[in-house]
C-alpha cells in the first residue's frame, strides 16, 4: 500500500504528517478507541477508481499511527462486485509486516457479495470478518492484550512540558528503550509546548510501548489540527527553527506523526522506531 498523507515520503526523517480531517467531506472517517488504542476505519459510498484511492490513504494512516488493531467497517461501501478484496488482503499483508503487527478486522454484512468472493479465496483463514460492529469490538476486547503504557494529565502551563519528559523518562528506563529517549523527548517537548501555545486547555498525555518502539499521543480540547508551517529563508544570523517552526523538529525526529479529531478536540500523535519505516 502506498502511503498517502500531506505529501509522500516514509524514511524515518522524512515522514511527512499524516492529518485526518473530518471536516472535510471525505468516504472514510477514522475513529479511535482511547481505552485499547485500535482505530476504526469506517467506509462510506460505492466502490470506484476515487474511493479506492480514498481508502488507501485511509488505510495508510491507520497503520502510521501503529494502533493495536484496525477495524474496518464495511457495512456502507456498495461494492456489488466485491471488487475490493485484493486491497484488504494487501492491507492486512501490510499490517502483519509491521512490528509489533497491527491485526486488521472487517466488518460485512454476510449476504454481500464482498464477503463472498473473500470466502470463496479462502481469506477467512487469516482475516477476520465478522457481521456486525457489536460483535467486532467484543472480539477485538476479547482478543487483545492492554498495551504497556502510562497517561498523565497536564495543565495547559509551560512546565506541563517538563512533567511530560519525566514521565516519558520513567517509561523509556522501565520498558528498556533508553535507546529511543533522545528522540522521544524532542518529539514530547515540542507536542506539548506546541499544545499549550496553541490550544491552551487541559491535556491527556499517553505513552505506550509498541514493541521495540514507542507511541505517544497527546489529547486537547481545541479542534484545530496542528499546521506546519513552511520552511523560513535561511538567514545565517537567525536559530535554523524560528519561532513556529518547532513541529518541522517533529518531523525530523519522529518516525511517523499525525493528527486527528477526537470527540470536541483532536490528538496529536507521534511514533518513535528504533529503525526507519
Amino acid at each position: 500500500m502506498g502511503n498517502k498523507g500531506v505529501g509522500e515520503g516514509q524514511a524515518m526523517g522524512t515522514t511527512l504528517p499524516y492529518w485526518v480531517d473530518a471536516s472535510r467531506e471525505s468516504p472514510v472517517e477514522v475513529v479511535g478507541d482511547t481505552h485499547n488504542e485500535s482505530l476504526e476505519l469506517v467506509v462510506h459510498g460505492r466502490w470506484n477508481v476515487a474511493i479506492a484511492a480514498e481508502i488507501r490513504a485511509g488505510v495508510n494512516k491507520c497503520l502510521a499511527e501503529h494502533p493495536t488493531a484496525v477495524l474496518v467497517d464495511l457495512r456502507d461501501l456498495g461494492d456489488p462486485g466485491g471488487h475490493s478484496a485484493p486491497m484488504w488482503l494487501a492491507a492486512y499483508h501490510c499490517g502483519k509486516l509491521r512490528q509489533p503487527p497491527i491485526p486488521l478486522m472487517l466488518c460485512i454484512p454476510p449476504a454481500a457479495t464482498l464477503a463472498t468472493r473473500l470466502r470463496q479465496i479462502g481469506a477467512q483463514r487469516f482475516l477476520s470478518v465478522f457481521a456486525s460492529m457489536p460483535e467486532a469490538r467484543a472480539a477485538l476486547t476479547s482478543g487483545l492484550r492492554p498495551p504497556d503504557r502510562v497517561q498523565q494529565d497536564l495543565p495547559p502551563e509551560l512546565d506541563s512540558a517538563a512533567r511530560a519528559r519525566e514521565v516519558l523518562e520513567r517509561a523509556c528506563l522501565d520498558w528498556d528503550l533508553a535507546s529511543l529517549r533522545q528522540r522521544a523527548l524532542l518529539v514530547m517537548s515540542e507536542l506539548v509546548t506546541n499544545a499549550v501555545e496553541h490550544a491552551a486547555t487541559d491535556m491527556r498525555l499517553t505513552v505506550s510501548r509498541r514493541g521495540a518502539g514507542l507511541y505517544m499521543a497527546l489529547q486537547d480540547d481545541d479542534p484545530r489540527l496542528p499546521a506546519l508551517l513552511p520552511p523560513p529563508p535561511h538567514d545565517p544570523g537567525t536559530p535554523l527553527l524560528a519561532r513556529g517552526q518547532g513541529l518541522r523538529l517533529v518531523q525530523t525526529a519522529a518516525s511517523a506523526w499525525g493528527a486527528r479529531r477526537h470527540r470536541s478536540g483532536k490528538i496529536v500523535w507521534a511514533t518513535i522506531r528504533g529503525c526507519p519505516g
